[in-house]
């Protein structure tokens, strides 16, 4: 382990919606603090349920006020009694406060590079004028083309990224799928461009609330669960009509931000079946991936990056609106032969689904396809940090013969 000399680093995740950002940063600064001594990271999040979460020792996380992203694309309080305007005051007035009081070295933007409703651009330009680093870091799919090329048009994104960043790093390997593609990024930017690779995963030591006897499973996850309850169905209805069929049973974990109504419903229907097991939410996810014979799941980021990681047999039903993020990945993955996709109109017939979950338990590995060679995010990352900070090996002091 190299000692980095009270260095910090500043990490900033928006979260409106699921977990997907919030984990991503806590694998980065969780991979980076093992690797460094000295090194100190705060993540600034506005996850509801940061506090869920474990962090490790010289990790921690500044909770700003949450808010939520409307089907419309429009941003509310999650606090009904407080105005969106006067939430977007606190957030960046909280967020100035800690760039202001934590004076890092380096800041990594996850994702959103102004920011939510953009604000970080005044810190940006502050930040750029200080002795600070600005990363921006996108994972592998932001959208498909024509929907990121119309968002980021409307805002003037590209011009702004390069007048703010100094580095781009991209969570996947160069060869799976390029974030910016459709856009028109100059050539100064792209040369700020570097891919990392998927970010690798470990099971945590930690219990688990899976039911240890049963065995053997597929596990169906939904990540944060907010837009997840349809492919719950789905899976119930599966188990419901063609039972028979279906060689395992299943594993069900619904996720934090699944409505009320939504959860009641599958609880009731899943407790006339002694084939699946509903958990609520699980916060070391990690365990129940690592003891399951195949998952099922929309291919979110961080549920592709377990998938790989664990290497899992997975069948997919990515979510298509309002983002197509899940459905360009899913395509490309299962065109390299990583993962089975069930496109979710088909996954309604019961028989359609059942078949694909049987099938799925065996289906080829990821790493038949060689996928352990994209895993290589955290330790390029470690690497990464190594340079900005000037502390990459030198050549050692040799001792000249008759010299002084």
């Amino acid at each position: 382990m190299k000692r980095l000399e009270h260095v910090r680093i500043l990490m900033y995740s928006h979260d409106t919606f699921g977990l997907g950002h919030l984990r991503r940063c806590r694998a980065i600064a969780h991979a980076l603090v093992e690797r460094f001594k000295g090194l100190h990271i705060l993540i600034i999040s506005g996850s509801p349920i940061a506090g869920a979460f474990d962090f490790r020792a010289r990790v921690d996380f500044v909770k700003i006020p949450s808010v939520i992203k409307l089907h419309n694309g429009e941003y509310t309080s999650i606090d009904q009694h407080i105005d969106i305007q006067e939430t977007l005051e606190m957030r960046a007035s909280m967020i100035r406060n800690t760039v202001d009081s934590f004076h890092p070295e380096i800041f990594i933007v996850d994702k959103e590079p102004l920011g939510l409703r953009g604000e970080l651009e005044d810190i940006l330009r502050e930040l750029k004028s200080r002795d600070c680093t600005l990363v921006l870091g996108l994972r592998d799919v932001m959208d498909s083309p024509a929907l990121l090329s119309q968002e980021w048009g409307q805002r003037d994104m590209l011009s702004k990224i390069d007048a703010y960043y100094d580095d781009i790093w991209i969570y996947g390997p160069e060869d799976f799928w390029n974030p910016l593609t459709g856009l028109d990024v100059s050539d100064g930017l792209m040369s700020r461009l570097c891919y990392t690779g998927f970010l690798d995963r470990t099971i945590p030591q930690s219990f688990s609330t899976i039911d240890e006897e049963r065995r053997p499973y597929i596990l169906v996850t939904t990540g944060g669960g907010g837009d997840g309850a349809n492919l719950v169905r789905q899976v119930l209805g599966a188990y419901e009509n063609c039972g028979a069929d279906i060689s395992h049973d299943a594993v069900v974990v619904l996720g934090p931000f699944m409505l009320a109504d939504d959860r009641e419903e599958i609880f009731n229907r899943a407790s006339a079946l002694n084939r699946v097991q509903v958990i609520e939410f699980e916060n070391r996810i990690e365990k129940l991936i690592d003891g399951a014979d195949a998952l099922v799941g929309m291919c979110g980021y961080n549920t592709f990056c377990e998938i790989l990681s664990f290497d899992k047999r997975a069948l997919i039903i990515p979510r298509m609106r309002p983002r197509e993020e899940q459905f360009v990945r899913a395509v490309r993955a299962a065109e390299l032969g990583l993962i089975d996709v069930l496109e979710p109109q088909n996954a309604e017939d019961p028989q359609r689904m059942a078949a694909a979950l049987e099938s799925v338990v065996t289906r080829p590995l990821p790493s038949s396809m060689n996928a352990k060679e994209m895993m290589t995010g955290l330790d390029t990352i470690a690497t990464l940090v190594e340079d900005l900070i000037g502390i990459r090996s030198r050549p050692a002091f040799s001792v000249i013969e008759g010299g002084i």
